[in-house]
């Protein structure tokens, strides 16, 4: 079993915003491997977030992105359970990459739940939170919002979303 050292655990919490001793037991369990503790850290932050689903969301921001000299506008509206996590870094992230998202991407829905039956297309078209990441492929826009959920304690949703585009 490789040591866990203070500064392997000061590397996972800096990679991950995970807490002391979750990072901790997360680099016990996968022997020191820096990478797998990263995934059972973000494992676990998707198990906690599907216990938190069911949670109210009244508090949040509305996020405003212009694109495109102007010619493309997004307001997208993110909740979470308390203003303290609203006015927090990683929930203000969120909101920003989310509006980038919808201005590049123009998605149809927030989720698969959400499509009608004439709309066409693969989820990853039409639904934001199926979407991947513009800034990063490998994962989608409904990991983000996970990943959120795992470093703030909060349910965290994507309540709606509006895109201008000059001209349509």
């Amino acid at each position: 079993m490789a040591e866990v050292t203070l500064a392997l655990i000061k590397e996972l919490r800096e990679k991950t915003g995970a807490g002391v001793m979750d990072a901790k037991r997360a680099l016990d369990e996968s022997n020191g491997d820096l990478k797998r503790a990263a995934e059972i850290i973000r494992e676990k932050g998707i198990l906690a977030a599907a216990k938190r689903s069911e949670r109210e969301t009244r508090q949040g921001v509305v996020e405003a992105y212009i694109h495109a000299g102007g010619r493309i506008g997004v307001l997208v509206e993110l909740n979470c359970e308390t203003d303290f996590v609203a006015n927090t870094d990683d929930f203000r992230k969120l909101a920003r990459d989310v509006a980038m998202q919808v201005a590049a991407m123009n998605p149809a829905v927030i989720g698969p739940e959400d499509r009608t039956p004439d709309l066409e297309g693969t989820d990853a078209e039409v639904c934001l939170l199926a979407q991947p990441f513009i800034r990063d492929s490998s994962r989608a826009i409904g990991d983000l919002v996970k990943d959120v959920i795992a470093k703030t304690g909060e349910n965290v949703r994507v309540s709606r979303f509006t895109r201008f585009e000059l001209g349509r």
